[in-house]
């Protein structure tokens, strides 16, 4: 049975300026990711999800759920899979630019890098976040990811 990968980047644009915890400051659906994404390579959902590590990754965001302040259209977006979905997790932009694309897997094999970096499928996903990062912060962009 394969596992498909759905989601969202989302965006704060509040935040930069009034400051993450004034009320206007709400996360806003900013690019589905059907719209970056080619495949599911199941490498980079180990390493960057902890999916179906049979590849021995240190997953970067695993199992953190779906969040609790997620935009509007994230939420209705995740509504139509909650059925079936599993392994709701999400990173931010600052997480995502503070990664070791050198660290391997655990046969020593495949790096970050090769499976999730800028030059796999999920660089698109990465360009438009660190651009959005460019304008809202950082901390401030984070990409939501449910499988089914």
């Amino acid at each position: 049975m394969s596992t498909d990968v759905s989601g969202m980047i989302e965006c704060r644009p509040g935040a930069r300026l009034w400051g993450p915890d004034d009320e206007d400051s709400v996360w806003q659906a900013a690019i589905d990711l059907f719209l970056l994404n080619r495949g599911n390579a199941y490498d980079g959902l180990a390493c960057l999800f902890g999916i179906r590590n049979t590849f021995g990754f240190r997953p970067v965001a695993e199992g953190r759920g779906f969040p609790c302040d997620a935009s509007e259209g994230l939420t209705s977006e995740f509504a139509a899979y909650a059925a079936d979905a599993f392994g709701a997790t999400w990173l931010t932009w600052a997480e995502v630019a503070s990664v070791d694309w050198a660290e391997t897997d655990s046969s020593g094999t495949r790096s970050r890098g090769m499976v999730a970096g800028d030059e796999s499928d999920w660089g698109r996903v990465w360009s438009v976040m660190r651009t959005l990062s460019e304008v809202h912060g950082a901390q401030n962009v984070r990409l939501v990811v449910w499988f089914y």
